[in-house]
């Protein structure tokens, strides 16, 4: 078997062939990489926004029962120790 000996010029074309091949599907493959992290990262997200929400709607609650008039007019009386007003406390005022 005759081995055909191959010129520098011939060489060059692999060795560059190759190199931009390699490199190609070594970009590939961090694109898909980069891809499936990003995916990861969104899911993260919007996990924690899910949760952030729900926080929020149990603050809502929270926050109408602290305002209710019941719990405000019983903390007056009780804690602070108003009554109701008499009609001699009340001032009308002509404009």
């Amino acid at each position: 078997m005759v081995r055909k000996k191959l010129n520098r010029k011939e060489i060059s074309r692999w060795v560059l062939a190759s190199v931009i091949t390699i490199m190609t599907l070594t970009f590939y493959l961090w694109h898909i990489t980069e891809n499936i992290r990003i995916g990861y990262e969104i899911g993260r997200g919007e996990g924690r926004l899910q949760a952030l929400k729900e926080e929020i709607k149990s603050l809502e609650t929270q926050k109408a029962a602290l305002r209710s008039l019941d719990r405000v007019e019983k903390i007056a009386r009780e804690e602070l120790g108003m009554t109701d007003t008499r009609d001699d406390q009340i001032i009308y005022k002509d404009w």
